[in-house]
């Protein structure tokens, strides 16, 4: 606390003692007799309230609690600002909160008991009671009050400062300036996003959980014909940021918002869900959950239904949502999640990530149909870091049964089809039967973006061009900011020869997935041919290697740099052969060497390289078309006709 500058200490209690302890000094110098009047406790009993009060203002507790609060509150707006843009989490500032308020009474404490005096901090007895009357105590107490002003000035200026930012849109991460809210014309299908539920746990390892809940309840909400659900990819690209409701419903042109939050303490978990209308930010309907960790999913179906039927209620009177499969081992569910999260990165490490705990996940429960299907996909991907053909082939194998698997436990559930449907597709070939697979997930799950991408391949290279298109199209309206919607259709359209709406839907890719596995490579080759041979460096270099590789080896011989090339080529084909024979044929096609070419396109037919299913359309490979051996390998590949 503030205190004038007193007499020294000795001086002081000279003084108390000349009066027998009833005398005091006056702050200007002169003695005082006190009456006790104004003591509180006074054996006289007088003015006990008034007493404390004035003792109170006189050591400059109230101030204390004023300058306390208020520099408090500066704290906390600063951490609630600052805190999200170094990505730390919520817990901490929750810390913050619960520090300042247990910080509050030992403030005011130590304002009663000690003041500053120029001997230093002494307890207020040993400092002298002093007069509130005197020059120096006024001149402490307006020192606070000064200070108390500015701390608020302060901070009324950050908050102003704060909510200018926030209105236009400038230090956020928001994917689009804020948008007015959406509200669904009459007539119109009714709109909803489910945001990814936050992990409020202490510990902040309950992600995959929180996460996992979001997606079972958007999943179900899919399946209902007359409601639009924003898919998973566009709805959790507001994980972890600071946006409003209204700003995320315009973003992704939604009337209303479902989001939630998780917490475990030991064995309990707590979790709340809130509907909540965009257009007026109102709660049509709210609740929250407190279970124990043992029936974590008992309480994931509970919450389920129970959303469900609030929104059916709210949203759609006369409509029946039917729930996916699941499992009802809590371990394998975990599992299961931590495999499809580990799916959704790309690259080797994150492949075999995904592998092992969906291993596990059909291990700790083996009629587990989703978890098949998901290990049906990463052993798909996993096949392309394999080190033989014959690893290859095995991986291959062992994802055929899975996705099989997946049919045999759940056959009224898409995601086993929807995975056959890609290994028919990718692996065997098998166009027609590719296609069967994709309709009959389509008829069980019509809203399924991942499903559409999968099946717009099989319709684009199988010679279906404007009906994959328009297929892309919708997808990237049900899921506006996935990457891998916008990579897919810049890829049908530049393909289809239309190269500058597919530079623009493969730079939104590349800003929404940066380091994905194709929008880079696919920029560089349409720079490389509109002879942009420094961005085309640019975009090759922030591919992942093998794309890197296929890339550079590509740009340095169309810049005449043969050893470059060559040392791109090398290593490309040392380190990644078995998996990227086609991008290895791609770069002997580019440079003109057309029996290399064909050699590695065998090579790729040998061990089904997926690259080989874009055959008939690769601009890469336009100099090898009036080749006979190039027709026969369409034939090998099975192309059905246009």
């Amino acid at each position: 606390m503030v205190a004038p500058m007193r007499q020294p200490a000795a001086v002081r209690r000279g003084a108390r003692q000349a009066g027998g302890g009833r005398a005091r000094i006056l702050r200007g110098g002169a003695l005082r007799r006190d009456t006790g009047a104004s003591i509180p406790g006074h054996p006289d009993g007088k003015g006990n309230a008034m007493g404390l009060l004035a003792e109170l203002k006189r050591r400059n507790v109230v101030r204390m609690a004023g300058l306390y609060l208020v520099g408090a509150w500066l704290v906390v707006q600063v951490a609630d600002t600052v805190f999200p843009a170094f990505g730390l989490p919520g817990w901490m500032l929750r810390g913050v909160i619960v520090l300042l308020a247990v910080g509050f009474l030992p403030a005011l404490a130590f304002a009663w008991l000690f003041e500053l005096t120029p001997d230093g901090i002494v307890p207020d007895a040993q400092a002298g009671a002093g007069d509130p009357g005197d020059p120096g105590a006024r001149q402490a107490a307006r020192r606070m009050n000064l200070a108390i002003v500015a701390v608020l000035g302060v901070g009324l200026a950050w908050f102003a400062l704060d909510r200018q930012l926030a209105s236009s849109g400038a230090g956020t991460t928001d994917a689009a300036p804020p948008t007015a809210a959406v509200v669904d014309p009459v007539g119109a299908p009714p709109s909803i996003a489910v945001l990814p539920f936050v992990d409020m746990s202490e510990a902040g390892d309950q992600g995959h959980f929180s996460d996992g809940l979001s997606e079972e309840l958007l999943n179900q909400l899919a399946r209902v014909p007359q409601l639009r659900v924003i898919a998973r990819t566009s709805s959790f690209s507001f994980k972890g940021r600071q946006a409003d409701i209204a700003t995320i419903a315009g973003t992704l042109g939604v009337a209303h918002v479902l989001e939630g939050s998780v917490r475990r303490s030991g064995d309990r978990l707590r979790v709340a869900a809130q509907l909540v209308r965009a257009s007026d930010s109102t709660h049509l309907w709210s609740q929250s959950y407190d279970r124990a960790l043992a029936d974590v999913f008992e309480l994931q179906d509970e919450i389920s239904r129970e959303i469900v039927a609030a929104l059916r209620v709210e949203l759609l009177p006369d409509q029946v949502v039917g729930s996916a499969q699941r499992t009802g081992d809590a371990m394998a569910y975990e599992a299961y999640l931590r495999g499809t999260q580990a799916q959704r990165r790309a690259g080797e490490s994150a492949s075999r990530e995904a592998v092992a705990a969906l291993e596990r996940a059909v291990a700790l429960d083996p009629g587990y149909s989703n978890a098949h299907a998901a290990l049906a996909l990463a052993y798909n991907v996993a096949a392309d870091f394999t080190s033989s053909g014959t690893e290859r082939a095995a991986m291959f194998a062992r994802a055929a049964d899975a996705a099989e698997r997946a049919i045999a436990l759940a056959p009224d559930q898409a995601a086993g089809f929807a995975a056959r449907g890609t290994l028919r597709n990718l692996v065997d070939w098998d166009w027609s039967g590719a296609a069967a697979d994709f309709e009959r997930a389509l008829a069980l799950d019509p809203g399924d973006p991942a499903t559409l991408t999968a099946y717009s391949h099989v319709l684009f290279f199988g010679g279906r061009h404007a009906e994959a298109i328009a297929m892309l199209r919708r997808v990237a309206t049900l899921d506006p900011l996935s990457g891998p919607a916008w990579f897919t259709l810049g890829v049908a359209l530049a393909h289809a020869g239309q190269v500058a709406p597919a530079r623009t839907a493969l730079q939104r890719a590349s800003e929404l997935t940066p380091g994905a596995n194709w929008p880079e490579f696919y920029l560089g080759f349409l720079a490389l041919q509109d002879g942009q041979a420094d961005q085309a460096r640019l975009h090759f270099a922030r591919a992942p290697d093998p794309y890197r590789l296929a890339g550079t080896a590509m740009l340095e011989h169309t810049l005449g740099d043969a050893a470059g090339s060559q040392a791109a080529l090398a290593e490309l084909q040392a380190r990644y052969a078995v998996g990227f024979a086609y991008q290895v044929a791609q770069v002997h096609a580019w440079r003109g060497e057309r029996d290399a070419a064909f050699a590695w396109l065998q090579r790729g037919l040998g061990v089904r390289d997926y690259g080989l299913t874009r055959l008939r359309v690769d601009p890469i490979l336009a100099g090898l078309r009036d080749d006979p051996r190039f027709r026969a390998l369409a034939r090998e590949v099975g192309f059905p006709s246009d």
